[in-house]
């Protein structure tokens, strides 16, 4: 489920005029970010990853009540009487960013049928998560990914640290690569040591069969250690084949392969039926590992979605 309509990507070098263009795009996503997520940073993103940073801080006797969960067994055993460990949370939230750059990415911002490319989309959220991230003086890292590991900025704070960010997602350099989430997800657990909230931005698109379960067991790995939030990103296009008699030349955005499908009614059910089932396995695997599923799209606002998963991730941790 890997063919899109989609231009053979240009990997070459990046001009002057295209680099100033990155950075007016990057302005105008803080810009138009840092208007919106005041109300954010005031609660609702906060609350709804409370507890996720806790430092040890000391142990002291049982009191009826307390946590038996928190029971210090080392400590009891020597002094012959209950002893429970203290926990502290942490004022500061480690967040990191997983963003998808491989080339499904880069479908999108096609007149008349797709309002922008996904690849932008995907910058939108990030800037979204890493402006709230500032706001509420929390660290957040980045690390871009196809089938392999592009780019990794640890975890740091500051103005500064969100731009540069930013202009990473949005000049990502273009590529006909594939997409290994499995290899992302093994990548954070290996570059955080700590426990973070993680936001793995992606349209989850890649060859089913034996990478199902890559991505299944990889996604069940990192959630034991880490907060992980899929926000799947995909475009209205994607999900219909268009309607005609003519048949259609999709293009492999992810490698050199092309394809002619028939766009009559039965090939379109079963591209249909199959992109359900696409997005349906995926939607389990968050599912089984824990995890949140945010859906977003081309022609939505990235805010308003993330905005409410806020809102309803509190109300679930309060209720």
């Amino acid at each position: 489920m890997n063919t899109h309509v989609l231009p053979t990507p240009d990997p070459g070098p990046r001009t002057p005029d295209a680099l100033s263009e990155v950075l007016r795009q990057v302005k105008k996503i803080e810009l138009r970010t840092n208007r919106l997520v005041s109300s954010l940073a005031a609660g609702p993103y906060r609350s709804a990853f409370r507890g996720q940073g806790m430092a040890f801080e000391e142990v002291r006797e049982y009191s009826p009540g307390d946590d038996v969960r928190q029971i210090d067994w080392n400590v009891t055993a020597r002094a012959g009487t209950p002893y429970i460990k203290v926990f502290r949370e942490e004022r500061e939230l480690n967040l990191v960013l997983l963003v998808d750059v491989s080339g499904s990415m880069r479908f999108g911002a096609i007149p008349g049928v797709s309002p922008r490319a996904k690849l932008a989309l995907a910058a939108e959220a990030a800037a979204v998560v890493a402006v709230t991230a500032l706001k509420n003086n929390d660290r957040i890292g980045l690390v871009t990914f196809s089938d392999r590991t592009e780019l990794h900025l640890p975890a740091r704070k500051g103005r500064g640290h969100v731009g540069r960010l930013l202009r990473e997602v949005l000049a990502a350099p273009a590529t006909t690569r594939p997409t290994d989430l499995a290899h992302a997800l093994d990548e954070l657990v290996r570059v955080s040591k700590r426990r973070a909230v993680c936001f793995l931005i992606s349209d989850f698109l890649f060859t089913r069969g034996v990478t199902d379960l890559r991505f299944n067991d990889a996604l069940a790995r990192a959630s034991r250690r880490h907060d992980v939030v899929g926000l799947r990103v995909c475009d209205p296009a994607e999900s219909t084949l268009p309607r005609g008699s003519t048949p259609l030349v999709l293009q492999d955005p992810e490698g050199d392969g092309m394809q002619v499908l028939a766009t009559g009614r039965a090939a379109r059910a079963a591209y249909e039926e199959a992109w359900h089932e696409a997005r349906s396995a995926v939607t389990s695997a968050f599912r089984g590992a824990g995890g949140d599923l945010v859906d977003l799209r081309t022609d939505q606002s990235a805010f308003t979605a993330l905005a409410r998963f806020f809102r309803e991730r509190r109300r679930r941790i309060r209720g």
